[in-house]
């Protein structure tokens, strides 16, 4: 398993890439398949399954703000392309960055499914005012930085900013309450950590290593 920040120079380091890593544009799990190194990507559909677990909604019927475009942020944003979310907020502290990988997903999107000012698909700067303009419409905030790694990080995204109609999702997961899920608890949103991604991820990992279903229930009591 590779994490930050080596997931998508990972790309280019393996002799074959699955076609799933390969949209994602970066990798998290290495196999040897017939004496070669092949590239996988888990994030994605393991952070499907965490948000499914912690708040008991399918990302399809979520708009999510998604906090950083790096190699998490990329797997973490196509997923939800992928399954067509309702709404999808890209933002990064290099803009550019941001407005690429919302480029790239903008097929998944050419269909109309929200009615309001807003579109369905957009990159905005790292600056509050642009977060302060997104709350309103966005449901699901994730953290898809290493911020909070530190226990003296501040949150990711300002705390007067949050509100009790929000889910907060940070893909940190130690330490276990960072400053941003303990901004979100104060200000009455759900939140949860990066454990629960961890787990389908790793539980995904599992079954590419091993080629069988993953023991999720002894993984998931290992790591209570």
């Amino acid at each position: 398993n590779l994490t930050v920040p080596h997931k998508i120079a990972a790309l280019d380091q393996v002799d074959d890439v699955d076609s799933v890593a390969r949209k994602m544009g970066a990798i998290n799990v290495i196999a040897i398949r017939n004496k070669k190194m092949a590239g996988f990507n888990t994030d994605g559909l393991g952070f499907a399954r965490a948000i499914r677990d912690e708040f008991s909604v399918d990302l399809r019927d979520l708009r999510v703000l998604v906090l950083g475009a790096g190699g998490a942020g990329r797997s973490i944003a196509r997923q939800c392309a992928m399954e067509n979310c309702e709404r999808l907020v890209i933002a990064n502290r290099t803009f550019d960055k941001a407005k690429k990988l919302a480029n790239e997903l903008r097929d998944h999107f050419i269909g109309p499914k929200v009615f309001g000012p807003v579109p369905r698909l957009q990159a905005i700067p790292w600056e509050e005012a642009a977060f302060r303009f997104q709350i309103a419409n966005i449901d699901l905030i994730v953290n898809a930085t290493p911020l909070g790694l530190n226990r003296t990080d501040a949150p990711a995204i300002p705390a007067r900013l949050l509100a009790p109609h929000l889910m907060v999702y940070d893909t940190v997961y130690s330490p276990a309450r960072t400053a941003l899920l303990g901004a979100a608890a104060e200000a009455g949103a759900r939140a949860a950590n990066g454990l629960s991604m961890l787990l389908h991820q790793g539980a995904l990992s599992f079954q590419i290593w091993f080629e069988r279903d993953a023991p999720i229930d002894a993984m998931r009591a290992a790591m209570a």
